[in-house]
């Protein structure tokens, strides 16, 4: 387990490490796009990891190509569908919402 906040709400979860962020937001609840079910397709479920990046898996070509696409991309930007959770917290901070 590990623990996963999330902005602007400031809520705090335990999630299980291993699983990727997107999956983890939706088993706490939280409302986050995924037109692309979790295949780096669409770009919906971009956010920006505000700290615990390093806990997160490095990123792969597949996700780094989608976020070449999408405006307003910055160096603590990910797609959630790809990000998969280590051992140590997270905090994300979500764009937009459902």
């Amino acid at each position: 387990m590990t623990t996963l906040t999330v902005l602007p709400s400031g809520k705090t979860y335990d999630v299980t490490a291993g699983t990727t962020l997107l999956q983890a937001l939706r088993d706490a609840g939280e409302n986050i796009a995924h037109k692309c079910d979790g295949k780096a397709e669409c770009g919906s479920c971009h956010l920006f990891v505000q700290e615990g990046r390093k806990s997160l898996s490095k990123i792969q070509r597949t996700e780094n190509e989608k976020l070449d696409t999408i405006v307003g991309v910055g160096s603590k930007s990910r797609l959630a569908c790809q990000a998969v959770l280590g051992d140590e917290a997270v905090t994300v901070e979500l764009l937009s919402f459902v």
